[in-house]
């Protein structure tokens, strides 16, 4: 079965990094999209999304409120996603999941993980 564990989340100070891997298993990782989303405290069931990468790797997106502080890649050979997040903001703060997704004439995200929380503060 599809299956896909965050990790790496942790309480960091402002203006520090972290990097968040996303283990992948039960379906060809490298013929995917994956995304990056996060949900705020407080904010319910609404995710944000922070960022994709097409399956070859060589394309990725970003939101702009992530913009040039983070970073996402992915190792189709050890079928792991990653965010590496610079210069965290106060506003960072949340739980991420990795996504799988659908694309093609419509696209959806069909399978997430648990989440990985990041907390930035002081």
């Amino acid at each position: 079965q599809v299956q896909l564990v965050e990790s790496g989340g942790d309480l960091v100070q402002p203006g520090g990094s972290l990097r968040l891997s996303c283990a992948t298993s039960g379906f060809t990782f490298s013929r995917y999209w994956m995304y990056w989303v996060r949900q705020a405290p407080g904010k319910g069931l609404e995710l944000e999304w922070v960022s994709a990468i097409n399956p070859g790797g060589d394309s990725t997106y970003a939101a702009d409120s992530v913009k040039g502080r983070f970073t996402i890649s992915r190792d189709n050979a050890k079928n792991t996603l990653y965010l590496q997040m610079n210069s965290l903001k106060s506003e960072d703060t949340g739980v991420y999941f990795c996504v799988k997704v659908v694309s093609g004439s419509t696209w959806y995200y069909d399978y997430w993980g648990q989440g990985t929380q990041v907390t930035v503060s002081s």
